[in-house]
């Protein structure tokens, strides 16, 4: 896919919605960065579209071979990638050159791991037990002196794995709080490439 300055002509602009349909088609999407360009809008868009679709995504950042390094360029590129998109820090970032096949054969066994990870299923019981340690070391929001209380959690599907938390008010859910039990769920199960659902319900919902 081109750059959005290139995308003037109607074929320019049938090519990206033959893009965004093969992304709603696929499992695994490849994002595919020039290190001499850097994450350019167009990148985010993409990288949003495919996001916001439950994609499992793998930054792949070729050309890697036309750019000066040094032993931390790789880390710092990586951070850049990180702040420019930052709704997409779940995806590994892949260095290759298409021209020299450096890493290149690395992609297709990198497929196959991140695929596993979206269609991850977790033990009711496991899940339980890591939503009640997180709570323990990190108790949930309160308002109105009311606590939120997380009664039970599951996993109905996958690609991307959702997770649904039966809780005693949805409303006293905060962002931040869904975030931080991303984050103790990533920490315990991988599910590395691939977003996370998490769904907050009533107990009354669950009944």
């Amino acid at each position: 896919m081109r750059r959005k300055a290139k995308i003037d002509m109607p074929v320019e602009r049938y090519s990206v919605i033959r893009s965004l349909r093969a992304i709603d088609r696929a499992d695994v999407v490849l994002m595919v960065i020039n290190a001499e360009e850097g994450v350019t809008e167009q990148d985010k868009k993409i990288v949003g579209y495919a996001h916001e679709a439950g994609k499992a995504t793998i930054i792949v950042v070729n050309k890697w071979d036309l750019i000066e390094k040094d032993s931390k360029t790789a880390l710092r590129f990586t951070d850049m990638i990180r702040n420019e998109m930052a709704f997409i820090q779940y995806a590994p970032v892949l260095f290759t050159s298409a021209l020299t096949k450096q890493r290149v054969s690395r992609v297709t066994d990198l497929v196959k791991y991140v695929a596993d990870q979206h269609s991850m299923r977790v033990q009711t019981s496991v899940l339980n037990q890591v939503i009640e340690d997180a709570t323990a070391i990190n108790p949930p929001p309160s308002s109105h002196g009311k606590r939120l209380k997380i009664y039970f959690s599951t996993q109905p599907d996958v690609k991307p794995p959702t997770f649904i938390l039966f809780v005693n008010d949805p409303e006293i859910m905060h962002f931040s709080y869904l975030r931080y039990l991303e984050n103790k769920l990533r920490e315990s199960f991988g599910l590395e490439g691939t977003p996370i659902k998490l769904v907050v319900r009533g107990r009354k919902e669950e009944e």
